[in-house]
């Protein structure tokens, strides 16, 4: 997932696109803050090439991320040296240490396969949480909300380099299928095309408040978000 050339497009396409991670990393720890006014520390969970994490480690004392890809880690190293990225499955996280804060942006969390995976994260976000600690997570669109046969298309320039991305999703059944689609052009190269292809799970909100009930949060959804999926916030219950 997101491997190869297309760590280095996702954060180049986003950017140029306008998608603004430093004022999303300020409402996240707006969102913290307001509920653990001492928060400090923070993981990042699925941080990819560090777009959020940098950020935020302007907002919190200490800040680590944890992300799958290598090749986004290889990015992010390129790009911010001084954020410490461990490699790792967010449904299995084994650190050494606990956070005020977790955070799993841009509906990474839909790639869980099942409610038993979404489970098996959100319970590994709990176990990683200090006493008293938030949890943040974007899901991805519901079933209720989700638009099947939907076409998104952009193009964008990054330096000497236009990038267009047009993606087709789809439902089928409890799934969304991303059809996605890449022309890169280049002064030096020209064209070239490259696809991926997605399937990610379309949990409903019951199911999201439930696994986080599971791993003992309380939890609220508020409406909204960065890219309008809305926002899940968990706390330690009671």
């Amino acid at each position: 997932m997101y491997e190869g050339e297309f760590a280095e497009l996702y954060d180049q396409f986003y950017e140029a696109r306008g998608k603004d991670y430093a004022a999303e990393a300020a409402a996240v720890a707006d969102l913290v803050r307001a509920r653990a006014p001492q928060a400090e520390s923070l993981l990042d969970v699925a941080c990819g090439t560090g777009s959020h994490l940098e950020p935020l480690a302007r907002k919190f004392a200490r800040v680590e991320g944890l992300e799958l890809s290598p090749a986004m880690i290889e990015v992010a190293a390129r790009r911010h040296p001084m954020l410490a990225i461990s490699q790792g499955d967010m449904r299995s996280i084994d650190l050494p240490r606990r956070f005020d804060a977790v955070t799993c942006m841009f509906s990474s969390i839909g790639h869980m396969a099942d409610v038993e995976e979404l489970d098996s994260a959100v319970a590994s976000f709990a176990r990683h949480l200090a006493p008293g600690g938030v949890v943040v997570v974007e899901p991805w669109w519901f079933p209720s909300t989700f638009l099947s046969g939907y076409v998104a298309a952009d193009v964008v320039r990054a330096g000497e380099r236009t990038i267009s991305r047009v993606s087709h999703s789809v439902r089928d059944g409890r799934v969304s299928r991303l059809d996605i689609h890449w022309l890169v052009a280049e002064p030096s190269t020209g064209v070239r095309h490259e696809t991926e292809q997605y399937e990610i799970t379309l949990f409903d909100r019951q199911e999201y408040q439930d696994s986080f009930g599971r791993a003992g949060l309380d939890v609220e959804y508020l409406e909204g978000g960065p890219s309008g999926r809305g926002l899940f916030v968990g706390q330690h219950a009671g």
